[in-house]
C-alpha cells in the first residue's frame, strides 16, 4: 500500500520545486535514474508519448515520486520509534 502524503510533505516538495523548476526537474531525472531506472524510463516514455507538454508531465511525475519518497521515509521512521 502506498503511504499517505500529508499536506506538510506536499508543501515541502512544492517549496523545493518552485525555487528553480528546471534545475529541480533535471536533478530528479538523474536521481531517479540512479534510484529506480525503470520508474525513470517510464516517466520519460510517458512524457514523450502524450499530447501534453512533456516537461510538465515529467515534472508532475517526479513531484509525486518525491512526495511518496518523503511519506515512505517518515512512515519508516515512525515504525522504528514504535
Amino acid at each position: 500500500m502506498l503511504p499517505l502524503i500529508t499536506e506538510e510533505q506536499s508543501s515541502l516538495v512544492f517549496a523545493e520545486v518552485f525555487q528553480d523548476v528546471r534545475a529541480w526537474r533535471k536533478s530528479m531525472i538523474h536521481y531517479v535514474k540512479e534510484e529506480n531506472p525503470e520508474v525513470n524510463t517510464s516517466i520519460l516514455e510517458a512524457a514523450k508519448n502524450t499530447d501534453l507538454d512533456p516537461k510538465a508531465v515529467a515534472l508532475g511525475a517526479y513531484m509525486v515520486y518525491r512526495m511518496l519518497e518523503l511519506a515512505s521515509d517518515e512512515n519508516e521512521m515512525a515504525e522504528i520509534e514504535d
